[in-house]
C-alpha cells in the first residue's frame, strides 16, 4: 500500500506533515512511503533523513497525488489537486469541511475517502489522534510568549534594591486545551492569572492550576459532548461582556480562545472593553483566523486601538513549528497505525469504527458522516 506525504505549500506555514521518526514506524509496518521532495525542510529534515529511514523521495507532485493509496498532509487540500487523485484514494488532512463546501463537493465526486482530522471525536482512544487538542496545547503556549513580547513589563513579582516589582495581570477567556496551557505557562512565568469560560464545569480545572476563575452569571450555559462551549444567545453574550470588562480593565494580557466548531468564533471583546483597558495593555486573539473574538484584530498583524496592542497572528503552532510537526506527525502516525492491519499489510478503512464515523467526510462518491449531513442539512 503506497502511502504519500505532500509538502505544505499553503502561505506561510512552517510546520510539515510527517517527520522521519513517524515515517520509520510507517515503513515498519509494511507501507510504501513515499514523501515528496524537500517536505521537512522548513523543520531542517532534509531528503536523507527520510530515504535514510526506508522512504522513497519523489520529486514529481503529481506522480505522488496519482500514484497513491493514502495521502498525507496537514492543510487541506487545493481543489486544483482534488481531480489528480485517483478514484478510491484515501486522503488524510485537515479539512475544514463546514466552510469548504466546493472541497468536499469535489472530494465526493472525486470518489476520494477523505478524512478530516478536526472530525475525530473526542473519546479516549483517540486521544493519540487528536490533532486539534495537540495543536491548540502549544497555540495556547505560544499566546503567552507573544503577549509578553509586546508588552512592556515583566511577569512575575521581583523584590529588588529599587523596591518591589508587582506580578503583571493576565486574563485568559475560554478555558479549552489552548486557555489551559495558557493559563499553565503564564502561571510558570510568574504572572497572577484570572480566566473565564461559558461552562461552569472548568472551574476545578482553573483552579488545580492556581488561577482564578471569574464567575459570571450567564443563566442556563453548557457544553456539546465533545467538551466545546455551546453557542450564546445575544443576551447571555451581553452579559458576559459587561462581566468581563472589569477583569480586562485591570490585566496586563488578556489573551481569547474562544471559538465555535463549525462555525464564525464570538465576538466577545468589543471597543467599550478595549477603551477602558490601561495603555499598553496586549490583547492576544487566538481565534483571529476563524472571524476573532476581538474587534479590531487583524489577521497576521500586530494593531493598537486606543493605546492597547491586538495581537492578530494566525497559525501560531507555527511559531513552535518543530514540536507542532512532532506532535502532528505523531497524531498522524497513530491514526495510520490504529487501523493498520499487521497480517495484509494494509490500511483498513474500518467503516463501523466510531472514529471513522465522526472523521470521514466523503467515501465512494457520497457524504458519508452523519454528524456532518446532519448539521448542513440545518
Amino acid at each position: 500500500m503506497k502511502i504519500a506525504v505532500l509538502k505544505e505549500t499553503h502561505p506561510g506555514e512552517t510546520r510539515v506533515p510527517l517527520v522521519p521518526a513517524t515515517a520509520e514506524k510507517l515503513v515498519k509496518l509494511g507501507a510504501e512511503l513515499l514523501v515528496e521532495a524537500e517536505t521537512g525542510a522548513s523543520c531542517r529534515f532534509t531528503d536523507d533523513h527520510y530515504s535514510t529511514v526506508g522512504v522513497r523521495v519523489e520529486t514529481s507532485r503529481e506522480t505522488l497525488l496519482r500514484e497513491a493509496d493514502i495521502i498525507l498532509r496537514l492543510r487541506k487540500p487545493p481543489l486544483e489537486e482534488v481531480a489528480l487523485m485517483r478514484q478510491g484514494a484515501i486522503h488524510v488532512s485537515y479539512l475544514d469541511p463546514f466552510n469548504e463546501l466546493e472541497l468536499v463537493d469535489a472530494l465526493q465526486h472525486a470518489g476520494v475517502s477523505a478524512i478530516s482530522l478536526e472530525m475525530i471525536p473526542r473519546s479516549t482512544i483517540a486521544q493519540k489522534m487528536d490533532v486539534l487538542s495537540s495543536q491548540a496545547n502549544l497555540g495556547g503556549y505560544v499566546s503567552v510568549i507573544l503577549g509578553i513580547s509586546e508588552m512592556q513589563k515583566i511577569l512575575p513579582m521581583m523584590t529588588t534594591p529599587a523596591g518591589t516589582i508587582k506580578p503583571a495581570k493576565v486574563f485568559i477567556i475560554g478555558v479549552g486545551v489552548a486557555g489551559l496551557q495558557a493559563i499553565a505557562t503564564a502561571k510558570r512565568l510568574g504572572a497572577r492569572v484570572e480566566a473565564f469560560d461559558t461552562r461552569p464545569v472548568v472551574e476545578e480545572q482553573v483552579k488545580s492550576l492556581g488561577a482564578k476563575f471569574v464567575k459570571i452569571n450567564l443563566g442556563e450555559t453548557g457544553q456539546t459532548k465533545d467538551g466545546y462551549a455551546t453557542q450564546l444567545t445575544p443576551e447571555q453574550v451581553q452579559l458576559q461582556k459587561e462581566g468581563m470588562a472589569k477583569a480586562c480593565a485591570q490585566a496586563d494580557l488578556v489573551i481569547t480562545t474562544a471559538q465555535l466548531f463549525g462555525r464564525k468564533a464570538p465576538r466577545i471583546v468589543d471597543q467599550t472593553m478595549i477603551s477602558q483597558m490601561r495603555p499598553g495593555s496586549v490583547i492576544v486573539d487566538m481565534a483571529v483566523e476563524s472571524g476573532g473574538n476581538v474587534e479590531g484584530s487583524v489577521l497576521d498583524e500586530v494593531v493598537e486601538v486606543a493605546g492597547v496592542k491586538i495581537i492578530g497572528w494566525g497559525n501560531l503552532p507555527g511559531k513552535v513549528a518543530l514540536t507542532a510537526s512532532e506532535m502532528y506527525s505523531a497524531n498522524l502516525g497513530n491514526f495510520i497505525t490504529h487501523f493498520w492491519d499487521k497480517d495484509t499489510q494494509q490500511f483498513q478503512l474500518n467503516l463501523e469504527d466510531e472514529i471513522i464515523k465522526g472523521a470521514l467526510i466523503t467515501h465512494q462518491g457520497a457524504l458519508f458522516s452523519e454528524m456532518y449531513k446532519n448539521i448542513m442539512k440545518k
